[in-house]
């Protein structure tokens, strides 16, 4: 196998990554196939996050890669202003099938960040058609992860993800996070924390509820470790929504698409919102690609303010709908449908929760929580934050296990294609792993 030297490597600026430390000893994959990772040694690692969220149905599908190839060959790229092509009108009945109720309007981008951004830009086209346009704030949670675009910086509650890029959007209101003492070690929903929902209650009444234009939430909040809403808390919210005329919008890059045992987490959970953002499992992570699914009615009121004729949302990107992302989508979403992922997550979910709760009787591990195919244990910090984080990171990879850290917290999401047998390899990694530590 070919090796890498920092020389070799210095060119590239890695994402959410500490470049030093990294490009002197280098982590890279460079194989995928079912639930694993080959890396430039050859040594091959079992897939504990499914990518980055993104690989529900494993890697190196090959109907993926097949529809991917012949759909380059017949239209590499097509725009989508004022044109179109036809797999993206197939994707998006096929995204509309398996959202809840009626949103089934479908607005494609290439990222959960570009989701976000544009789930934003429809909250205020929407009140400004309504004729409201003075709902300009929106409202998100602290320890909240929504992307690194603009917006999403400006939504997002983790302050390392905020702190050196200056104050971002005006008028973002942040409600607390639902992490509470009284809940850890909570498998599934928690008890405690539904009162955290009054919140947004508190924004309409310092505010105004006229000035509040839509509340962003992630149903379970992931990047920061798995979060679980508390019995009650999003039902809360979407009371006051109703009452105040507030947008609810999910942010389900992480839940969608089977990680809770259905489609959304809006339905493991039976809270509707009026939007979902999404991405990563959309394509099983083959392709760049994001979308939000809408309310027919918000649609329809910013489609029928403007004139016949005319654009009525004067926002998109070259690359929304590309036809190789459209491709794998539509190939994604056959093979969920084929293989019942999302009902063999609901059956894996009780295993799998069970192996990672296990885990609670080692020492450094301080919490664990989890939903579904998703769960976190957080680390007792070592020195500075995350640095315990880091070397556990290390540490898995090289014992055979990708996961992912966000600070002193292990996130854990599997390919919904995993045997028990795989959920046992990698708590098995994980417990001898964190017994060095």
């Amino acid at each position: 196998m070919a090796q890498y030297t920092v020389n070799t490597l210095e060119h590239h600026w890695m994402p959410f990554t500490g470049n030093r430390d990294f490009k002197s000893d280098p982590r890279l994959l460079v194989r995928g196939q079912g639930m694993y990772y080959w890396n430039h040694k050859g040594e091959r690692l079992i897939d504990g996050v499914a990518g980055l969220f993104c690989c529900a149905a494993g890697h190196g599908r090959r109907e993926i890669i097949d529809a991917v190839t012949k759909q380059l060959e017949e239209l590499d790229y097509g725009p989508h202003f004022q044109t179109g092509h036809p797999a993206s009108f197939e994707l998006a009945s096929r995204i509309a099938a398996l959202t809840p109720d009626s949103l089934n309007r479908i607005f494609f981008g290439n990222s959960g960040s570009e989701a976000i951004d544009t789930a934003i830009k429809i909250s205020l086209a929407y009140h400004r058609a309504r004729g409201e346009g003075q709902r300009q704030r929106l409202v998100s949670r602290e320890r909240a992860y929504h992307g690194v675009n603009l917006g999403g910086t400006a939504l997002g509650g983790l302050v390392k993800n905020r702190e050196v890029f200056g104050l971002g959007l005006p008028g973002v209101l942040h409600m607390r996070h639902t992490w509470l003492e009284e809940n850890k070690f909570t498998m599934g929903q928690p008890a405690a924390g539904a009162e955290l929902a009054e919140d947004l209650q508190r924004f309409v009444e310092v505010y105004g509820h006229d000035t509040i234009a839509a509340c962003f939430v992630e149903p379970i909040a992931g990047s920061t470790g798995a979060l679980v809403p508390p019995v009650g808390y999003l039902e809360r919210l979407r009371e006051i929504c109703d009452q105040h005329g507030i947008l609810l919008v999910f942010d389900e890059v992480i839940c969608g698409f089977g990680r809770t045992g259905k489609a959304f987490a809006a339905q493991s959970f039976g809270v509707t919102p009026d939007m979902i953002t999404m991405a990563k499992a959309l394509t099983n992570g083959s392709q760049p690609m994001g979308a939000v699914a809408v309310k027919e009615e918000i649609y329809d009121t910013i489609v029928d303010a403007a004139p016949e004729n005319a654009v009525e949302l004067f926002h998109g990107y070259t690359y929304s709908g590309h036809p190789a992302a459209c491709a794998a989508g539509i190939a994604t979403m056959e093979i969920y449908e084929r293989e019942g992922l999302f009902e063999r997550a609901a059956k894996l979910s009780p295993v799998f929760l069970d192996a990672v709760f296990a885990l609670q009787d080692i020492p450094i591990v301080t919490d664990i929580r989890g939903y579904g195919m998703l769960a976190a244990f957080d680390l007792a910090p070592a020195g500075m934050p995350g640095l315990r984080g880091l070397e556990l990171l290390k540490r898995l990879f090289a014992a055979g296990l990708h996961i992912k850290m966000t600070g002193d917290t292990c996130l854990l999401s599997p390919p919904l294609i995993a045997e028990e047998t795989d959920i046992e390899e990698i708590c098995s990694i994980t417990r001898r792993v964190l017994g060095e530590l």
